[in-house]
């Protein structure tokens, strides 16, 4: 059977109702990935103490994830483009398997590290993918709705997941939080085969004897966000000559990198990421918005649960359960902001969700040692309405304008800078928090919490809020007038 008859044969077998199904299919996979990328996190602090790690090393358990997630993501387009939806998904939920298993069984903190890393590469991989299908699959007057329901099933992953992995820590250990993901790619294998298919974006055959990938670039890309992450350690740790000297490679990196995929599109080559993206401006406008986002949205994942374990002395299941309420409230308002997406400006939208994100990073400067469980939860769902105006506007907003050749390295390109910025965000947090911890005079070491100890914290969720602020300014430039030949046609189901 060629790929043409088998995508004709999907859509003749399911109607009109295809779409939404191959959605569903690709949603399954990305909350796989997403919820290994968080659940995480409620294990680290005891994680911790079975490895003996001090904080700089138990960081990485999140860092190394989001390098990889971060680096792998530019290489979707391509994967798609040789390899097909299908088997480029399959691989990707095959490798988060073993992944999983690679951390749930480890005996040294190398190999637990290594399946996270591996976790990242299937993650970054997948997360493009629904942006890509959506943008194609949909008209423009429900691509809201799409991205809406998208985003209300993959958020839930996040909301239940550090619930149940709270209490499975507490009675299992954290090896547990890895065995979880395995579920979730089993049942996603079994929807890839049966409404995911094998074509390439456009409804083409994959060709395998296309193009190679940029290996050049994705090496410059990988050495520059190590070099960055390296260096902001070091700099933490107080060696100012060698956070110097990475920093410094860092920055060479990147503009060796752009260099060369100015020069990969000048000579009619495949670049990694095409720069020609960033000459619509709400693309440009929108990767800015992305970046801060990022930094502000993973920053906040590693810091909440650590300060609600380590500054509140709260046990993993009661961080479980004051953020099970905020991830439910964020479910419903991803859903009901992507369907006002279809009607109002997606900057207006973004705008709002940065605004209320900002105020309950600011508000946490209220809760004290003595706070009820109900302001945390109250805090923690404020900031969760926010994101539900961010996620599904953000992508629209930016990927909208872009000429049809360009959506899958769009999707790709913005998520990288996303997580880019998470990766960022989650050492950024890691450094300040040491940094305030020390000059507050207290301590991870002391067993119980305090009032500098608190004050530490705040400071950090404080400078969050000052992101989020920054993401305003860059967020109002969204504000263009799209002439409606710029919107993508309404297409068929053809990828």
């Amino acid at each position: 059977m060629n790929t043409s008859s088998s995508l004709l044969e999907l859509k003749a077998r399911y109607g009109p109702r295809y779409r939404w199904l191959l959605l569903l299919s690709v949603m399954l996979g990305t909350m796989a990935s997403i919820m290994s990328s968080t659940i995480v996190n409620v294990a680290i602090p005891d994680m911790s103490r079975h490895f003996i790690l001090g904080q700089e090393r138990a960081q990485w358990v999140s860092s190394g994830f989001m390098v990889a997630m971060t680096v792998s993501m530019l290489t979707t387009p391509w994967l798609l483009a040789r390899y097909g939806y299908r088997r480029t998904y399959v691989g990707t939920m095959l490798l988060l398997m073993v992944g999983g298993l690679m951390g749930g069984l480890a005996n040294n903190f190398a190999l637990v590290l290594s399946g996270r890393v591996a976790e990242g590469l299937a993650a970054g991989i997948v997360q493009p993918i629904p942006a890509i299908i959506i943008m194609r699959a949909f008209g423009p007057h429900e691509q809201g709705r799409a991205s809406g329901l998208f985003g209300m099933g993959v958020v839930l992953a996040p909301a239940i997941g550090p619930s149940i992995g709270g209490v499975l820590v507490d009675i299992f250990g954290w090896r547990a939080v890895f065995f979880l993901v395995i579920p979730f790619c089993l049942v996603s294998l079994w929807m890839a085969y049966r409404y995911v298919p094998v074509a390439a974006p456009g409804g083409m055959l994959p060709n395998r004897k296309g193009a190679g990938i940029d290996w050049r670039g994705l090496l410059l890309g990988t050495v520059g966000t190590l070099c960055l992450l390296n260096g902001m350690v070091q700099l933490h740790s107080g060696n100012r000559g060698e956070a110097g000297t990475l920093l410094g490679a860092a920055l060479t990196t990147l503009l060796v990198f752009v260099w060369w995929q100015r020069r990969m599109t000048t000579s009619g080559g495949a670049p990694l990421m095409n720069l020609a993206l960033f000459g619509y401006r709400p693309f440009a406008m929108g990767s800015v918005v992305a970046f801060i986002y990022g930094t502000a949205l993973f920053g906040s994942t590693y810091l909440l649960p650590m300060y609600l374990l380590l500054g509140l002395n709260l046990s993993a299941s009661h961080v479980g359960t004051i953020l099970l309420p905020a991830g439910l409230v964020l479910a419903v308002t991803i859903f009901g902001v992507g369907r006002l997406a279809d009607k109002k400006p997606t900057w207006l939208l973004v705008s709002i969700g940065l605004a209320l994100l900002a105020a309950s990073f600011a508000l946490m400067l209220t809760v004290t040692l003595t706070s009820g469980l109900w302001l945390l939860v109250m805090l923690a769902t404020l900031g969760r309405i926010g994101l539900g105006f961010i996620l599904p506007s953000l992508n629209l907003g930016s990927l909208r304008p872009l000429h049809e050749h360009l959506l899958a390295q769009g999707a790709s390109a913005i998520n990288f800078l996303r997580m880019l910025g998470g990766a960022i965000g989650v050492s950024l947090c890691g450094i300040v928090l040491e940094w305030r911890i020390a000059a507050h005079g207290d301590s991870f070491a002391n067993a119980s919490s305090s009032p500098a100890r608190l004050a530490a914290f705040n400071e950090t969720f404080l400078m969050l809020a000052g992101l989020c602020a920054l993401a305003m300014v860059a967020a109002w430039k969204l504000r263009v007038r799209v002439a409606a030949k710029g919107l993508p046609p309404k297409p068929s189901v053809e990828d």
